[in-house]
C-alpha cells in the first residue's frame, strides 16, 4: 500500500531538509577551514627547519640560498626521502645526532659537485 503525502506535509519536509542543509554547510566549511589551517601550520613548521638546513649548507659549501635549496632537493630525491625529513636530519646534527649514511653519501657528492661547478 502506498502512502500519500499532502502538500502541507511535503512543504514541512522540504523546509526541514533545507534547514538541515543550511546547518550542514557551515559545519562542512568549518571542517575544511580547520584542515587547511592545520596544513598551513605544518608547512610553516617544515619551512623553518628547511630554512635552517639551507643556512647550514650555505656555510658548509659556501653557496647561495638557491644552490643550498637545490642541494637539499637533490639529496632528498636521490635518497627518496622527503625534503623536510632531510632538513630535520641535517639540523639534528647540531645536537650530536649522526646524519644517516645514505644522506651523508649524497650530501658529500652534492657538495663535491657544487665545488667543481664553482671552479669552472
Amino acid at each position: 500500500m502506498r502512502q500519500v503525502t499532502t502538500p502541507r506535509q511535503e512543504r514541512r519536509l522540504l523546509t526541514a531538509v533545507a534547514a538541515s542543509a543550511e546547518e550542514a554547510a557551515p559545519s562542512a566549511e568549518l571542517v575544511e577551514l580547520r584542515a587547511r589551517n592545520e596544513q598551513l601550520e605544518r608547512a610553516l613548521a617544515s619551512r623553518a627547519v628547511i630554512d635552517q638546513a639551507r643556512g647550514m649548507l650555505m656555510v658548509l659549501a659556501p653557496c647561495s640560498s638557491d644552490r643550498a635549496w637545490d642541494l637539499l632537493v637533490d639529496v632528498s630525491q636521490r635518497c627518496n626521502i622527503k625534503l623536510r625529513d632531510v632538513a630535520v636530519a641535517l639540523v639534528a646534527t647540531t645536537d650530536g645526532q649522526r646524519l644517516p649514511e645514505p644522506m651523508q653519501r649524497e650530501l658529500r657528492r652534492g657538495l663535491r659537485r657544487l665545488r667543481q661547478a664553482g671552479r669552472r
